[in-house]
């Protein structure tokens, strides 16, 4: 690993693009990567190799990477061809075929090289910074590979992706349109109490509507995850997915403690601007549909029209302009290379994502966009994964120690939305409308914290009991974790199936089960970056860039401090960040 990026005004701080991909010296230029005939030659050629000394095992792994980046690239773009358009038959058919034909049998390959390299004595003599957590982490996957588990991880993958065509076909027709649910949502941000009203019970009636399909899909999920974590000997699935996910430097018990952490410091608070809410609407109960309209606009934040997401674009390119000219620069590419997939529409999937395609070293933005403050945020969170794939991908040549801990990918994400929020002036030009725009962002973190408590408490429960608990068991501990982190001022009266089926619009709880305390970890890290960026820009976008730029080669409390930042969740260091945000809150009242 080379040295990270010197500062900003560096002449050899570049602009966060990827170079040219490296031609290819192993893989051959015409092979069909979704053919595994094709690969398995490939894959032998390295598991026969000879290892006479550490060059060779480098050399070894410099091929592997290559054909890892390769296979991954299009894996990748099979399924982003799919979350863009979940009802077309012949892409849904390129992309199981990925699943069911290609995937299953890299799993036990990649087991056999990754014990290759651990069994080599001439991997030890590797350089020891660089490689010290490749070796730890193929050493985790190694000891929890099982040959049984690799038709049931398949399996997962297609309830998976069943989810996601249930939810990508929901729609309402409203005032002569037929909507999308993510479309839909902008009309919680009307001053017109009764379209909120009307246009949150539209959208959670269609949801309700497959309630039942979508607990059948994750009782599935459930019974498939038990057997996974039991065939790996481990003691349930959350013991499963903490070393899966390698989760080396905090522990279920640390996470918990984050969670009355946020009880303690961030609840609280929330019942507080909810009530403040509640009187300044001038309601005598606060609904969920009073939850997200500002209670003194007399219009919704619009910052673009819902057509017309070149206007999104255009502004986002300049905010991160604002914040670093190359990030702009950086941002434009990304449309130019047309890697951006952003409005909302029929047959695509929820949610939004950054897909890193490790061959050609280019970042994809996925999104649905419909005319929202929460949009700019959305691009900004996906930026700041692009840049931190664009850095790590400048710095690091082997694709399996690019990545970090996701617990700082996040950081890398968060701290864009925050450190361009100063410069949201590009969408709202009057001072009344922007303090309301940074309002919200603001008061979205406060939100935040307490769903993150909610949903990972939901998990440690889910995956530490005996047997997979039934759909009404989990409707219980749901409500119970509702009462503990939401918000007491919220009347939910009436409204009983809604609140009991929210968790259900967690998209993380399907495809990516235990990933969701990361947001937490990283929100922290975030506000960190801010307030240092707001007393010492150049110095925090200095240390911000050399953390990126560090990919997965340090452990995670190494890369939070080379940011500058305490690896820390517990109460000693959120509540002093928590009082600063409501300081900030209050200066924009």
């Amino acid at each position: 690993m080379t040295e990270p990026s010197p500062p900003a005004t560096s002449a050899s701080s570049a602009t966060p693009s990827a170079p040219p991909a490296p031609a290819r010296r192993f893989v051959p230029q015409q092979i069909d990567l979704g053919d595994w005939s094709q690969l398995e030659p490939l894959f032998r050629d390295l598991l026969d190799r000879e290892f006479d000394s550490p060059a060779a095992v480098e050399r070894w792994l410099t091929d592997y990477s290559e054909l890892a980046a390769a296979v991954s690239e299009y894996g990748a773009r099979r399924q982003i061809d799919h979350a863009c358009h979940t009802d077309d038959a012949e892409i849904e058919r390129a992309f199981m075929h990925f699943i069911e034909q290609v995937v299953p049998r890299l799993h036990p390959v990649e087991f056999e090289l990754q014990q290759k390299l651990l069994a080599s004595p001439h991997a030890a003599a590797l350089d020891t910074e660089r490689y010290r957590m490749l070796k730890r982490d193929w050493q985790a996957e190694v000891e929890l590979f099982r040959q049984e588990n690799v038709p049931l991880f398949t399996d997962l993958t297609k309830l998976a992706s069943e989810y996601d065509k249930i939810v990508g076909a929901m729609e309402v027709d409203y005032a002569g349109r037929r909507c999308t649910l993510q479309q839909i949502a902008r009309y919680q941000e009307e001053p017109d109490r009764a379209v909120r009203e009307q246009t949150w019970r539209l959208a959670t009636d269609r949801r309700l509507e497959d309630r039942g399909r979508v607990d059948d899909v994750f009782d599935r999920m459930l019974a498939l995850r038990g057997r996974v974590a039991r065939h790996a000997d481990q003691p349930d699935y959350r013991a499963y997915a903490f070393k899966h996910r390698q989760r080396f430097d905090y522990t279920p018990e640390d996470c918990l403690a984050f969670g009355d952490a946020i009880e303690q410091v961030c609840v609280p608070l929330l019942a507080r601007l909810d009530a403040e809410r509640r009187d300044r609407l001038g309601v005598e109960t606060l609904r969920p549909w009073d939850t997200t309209v500002d209670p003194d606009a007399t219009e919704p934040l619009a910052p673009y029209d819902a057509d017309d997401t070149s206007a999104l674009l255009g502004g986002v390119r300049e905010m991160l302009t604002r914040v670093g000219p190359d990030l702009g620069e950086a941002f434009a590419r990304l449309r130019d290379k047309r890697n951006l997939d952003l409005e909302s529409r029929r047959g695509k999937r929820a949610g939004g994502f950054q897909a890193a395609l490790q061959e050609s070293g280019e970042p994809f933005i996925f999104m649905n966009a419909a005319g929202l403050q929460r949009d700019v945020e959305t691009l900004l969170h996906e930026a700041g994964h692009a840049f931190h794939f664009l850095w790590s991908y400048q710095h690091e040549p082997l694709t399996f120690i690019r990545h970090a801990p996701i617990e700082f990918c996040e950081v890398a994400s968060m701290s864009m939305e925050l450190m361009a929020m100063d410069h949201l002036d590009v969408f709202y030009r009057d001072a009344a409308r922007l303090a309301r725009a940074k309002r919200k962002m603001l008061e979205g973190i406060v939100r935040v914290f307490p769903w993150i408590a909610t949903i990972d408490g939901f998990q440690h429960w889910l995956y530490t009991q005996d047997q997979p608990p039934s759909a009404e068991a989990r409707t219980d501990q749901w409500l119970s974790l509702m009462a503990r982190f939401g918000s007491s001022a919220v009347d939910w009266s009436g409204l009983e199936n809604a609140r009991a089926s929210l968790w259900q619009r967690q998209l993380h709880l399907f495809h990516h089960p235990f990933y969701y305390v990361e947001y937490g970890i990283a929100q922290l890290g975030a506000l960190q970056i801010w307030a240092r960026y707001r007393q010492d820009p150049p110095a925090a976008l200095r240390d911000y860039r050399r953390s990126l730029s560090l990919g997965g080669t340090r452990p995670l409390p190494a890369l939070f401090e080379a940011a500058g930042l305490r690896f820390d969740f517990t109460r000693q260091t959120l509540e002093p960040a928590i009082h600063q945000l409501a300081r900030e809150l209050e200066a924009t009242a």
